[in-house]
């Protein structure tokens, strides 16, 4: 697989010659400031971003940069828009939203190749394929969540106000283990995992994965504004920030419990648990590496994959125009790629 093979031989030990592409210097030399916007509070899903930090790959890199946790009221695309972040990580769909809507921000990398987003039932409810939600409560988070479900209805002509009843589902899995639904929505990295400390066995459960419905939307992407990348030296930024967070997620993917020990650090409230962070690690590095192994090195834009998001996006009113590839580059990619 080319990715590892790519990746691996350049290491994981600081790299000084990071600097030698746009605002870099030496080690020594003051280091370029940058913040990095998260969607949602410190967790296992943005693990990458602070093994860079821990293992000082940002520092090798020539940057200090800041990894801001984001939360409910935080929009990640307002934010670096109005220039309190030079980048942000945030789901494709939210970003062709905005840049519908006059905002010039673009895609620099795509992190997660696959969609963590499923619809899980209980076998007991005579569910084993998109076919047999006819009938059936099934629940979902609205907000932008929904789509990847409702184009899989299309698919298989499932008229969702007739053959069916969507209810709005809270951020929680009670509607599903309580049984007032018959299927829900839940994250493989998060809500799947909470069904299961409650005491559900796998085994009685049936996933639908978008992914293999070819359905899918993507997930978690870097971006950045047209306008700050126009600068030489900010391109240069931004390809290191890219190269050494790549590094961070590398890391991750060899060293999965030491990357959930950086998470934990994040957490000055204790809420979080350790069991839980493990296994949302483990999922994460599957929406990342696979399987199957993407076709690219990691951070790689699949335009097949950006086209079908779009289209979805497009068909239930996400944004009224279609996406252009505009709303993508690859250029900031391949300069990390060419970074020794």
């Amino acid at each position: 697989m080319r990715t590892r093979r790519g990746w691996m031989a350049m290491g994981l030990a600081p790299v000084l010659a990071l600097l030698s592409i746009g605002g870099g210097g030496t080690a020594a030399a003051t280091k370029d400031k940058a913040i990095l916007q998260l969607k949602w509070v410190a967790q296992a899903q943005f693990a990458g971003y602070y093994a860079a930090k821990e293992k000082g790959y940002y520092d090798a890199a020539g940057l200090n940069l800041t990894v801001r946790p984001g939360g409910p009221d935080i929009i990640p695309e307002q934010v670096v828009a109005g220039g309190g972040a030079q980048f942000g990580i945030d789901w494709l769909p939210s970003l062709l939203s905005a840049r519908e809507e006059g905002t010039p921000l673009v895609n620099i990398a795509q992190v997660f190749q696959y969609s963590g987003m499923r619809e899980i039932a209980f076998k007991s409810t005579g569910i084993k394929t998109v076919n047999d939600l006819r009938g059936k409560k099934v629940a979902v988070w609205f907000g932008g969540n929904e789509f990847e479900l409702l184009a899989t209805l299309d698919k298989y002509h499932i008229n969702r106000d007739r053959d069916l009843t969507l209810v709005k589902q809270p951020f929680d899995m009670n509607l599903l283990i309580n049984h007032q639904v018959a299927a829900a929505a839940a994250m493989t990295y998060n809500e799947y995992h909470q069904v299961l400390e409650a005491g559900v066995n796998p085994s009685d459960l049936v996933v639908i994965d978008f992914n293999r419905e070819g359905t899918a939307m993507l997930e978690d992407g870097v971006f950045a504004t047209e306008p700050w990348l126009r600068d030489a030296g900010h391109k240069g930024i931004a390809a290191r920030m890219l190269r050494a967070s790549f590094q961070g997620w590398i890391y991750c993917r060899d060293h999965p419990a030491d990357c959930v020990e950086f998470v934990l650090k994040q957490d000055a409230t204790g809420v979080m648990t350790k069991q839980h962070q493990t296994t949302m690690m483990a999922e994460i590095n599957k929406l990342i590496w696979g399987p199957p192994a993407p076709a690219h090195s990691i951070g790689y834009m699949e335009p097949a994959s950006f086209g079908r998001t779009a289209e979805i996006a497009l068909r239930f009113g996400v944004i009224k125009k279609p996406a252009g590839a505009g709303a993508y580059t690859h250029a900031i990619w391949e300069m990390a790629q060419k970074i020794k």
